[in-house]
């Protein structure tokens, strides 16, 4: 009877291995099947992300983004090697330490864990990084280069303001040139009064249109140009006939 038992002891000892490999079994098919999902899901949002590059790109007239090399359509730090089971993640090009057979050893020059789901993790996180700076990006696109935080009629008060003044230094340039007989009196009071203005309301109006539209925009910005050419029609004017007026209050 001694051996009988023996014998039946081996058998259950048997069957409880056997009843633990299929769990086992299970558990790495289950574990298999979403490493699978999940890189299935990280090259979606990888190929949504290089559209949407590409779509920024030629909406801000800048050169394509290249395309990956053939073949490399897996998420990055994460490849499946041909006939491998799906989600038998290994990482393109590493080396993993011997002995490792299931690629649980560390990953040569990553610096991440060989473990496919950590690979995993991590290229998730580099996903999520990316499209946070995707967003930070494309939400930088939507201002125009000049005076970036400033309302559009704000921005544009400053500026025909700024040509304004530009040209009101170009007023005293064509009084002295007056005064020293190089510029008759007609010529000098009518670019002051007409010429000026109408150059410092065009060059306002250009540099909205070139520096006050965002990277993204559809349409031409608005360059309020009755509000400009007010600007320019009365600044330039007015500080010509105020200097006319120093000028001879000083003599």
């Amino acid at each position: 009877m001694a051996g009988y038992d023996e014998y039946a002891a081996a058998v259950r000892q048997l069957s409880a291995r056997i009843r633990e490999g299929e769990r086992g079994a299970v558990a790495e098919a289950e574990r298999r099947r979403a490493l699978h999902a999940g890189v299935t899901q990280l090259g979606q949002r990888l190929a949504a992300q290089e559209q949407r590059l590409a779509q920024l790109a030629a909406a801000a007239g800048l050169p394509a983004v290249a395309d990956p090399a053939p073949g490399t359509g897996s998420v990055p730090g994460v490849d499946t090697a041909p006939g491998a089971a799906p989600g038998s993640a290994v990482p393109p090009g590493s080396a993993v330490s011997p002995g490792s057979a299931t690629g649980t050893g560390a990953v040569a020059g990553t610096g991440v864990d060989g473990d496919p789901a950590v690979v995993l993790a991590e290229a998730a996180r580099l996903v999520d990084e990316v499209d946070r700076l995707g967003q930070q990006a494309e939400a930088l696109a939507q201002r125009p280069v000049l005076l970036a935080t400033w309302s559009p009629t704000a921005r544009a008060v400053a500026v025909y303001v700024g040509c304004a003044a530009v040209g009101v230094l170009a007023m005293l340039v064509l009084l002295v040139a007056n005064g020293i007989g190089a510029v008759g009196d007609v010529t000098a009071a009518t670019l002051n009064c007409a010429g000026l203005p109408l150059i410092s309301f065009v060059a306002g109006w250009l540099i909205l249109g070139r520096w006050g539209r965002p990277a993204l925009a559809d349409t031409d910005p608005p360059r309020y140009a009755p509000l400009g050419f007010v600007i320019c029609a009365l600044l330039v004017p007015l500080s010509y006939c105020v200097t006319l007026l120093l000028f001879r209050f000083s003599r």
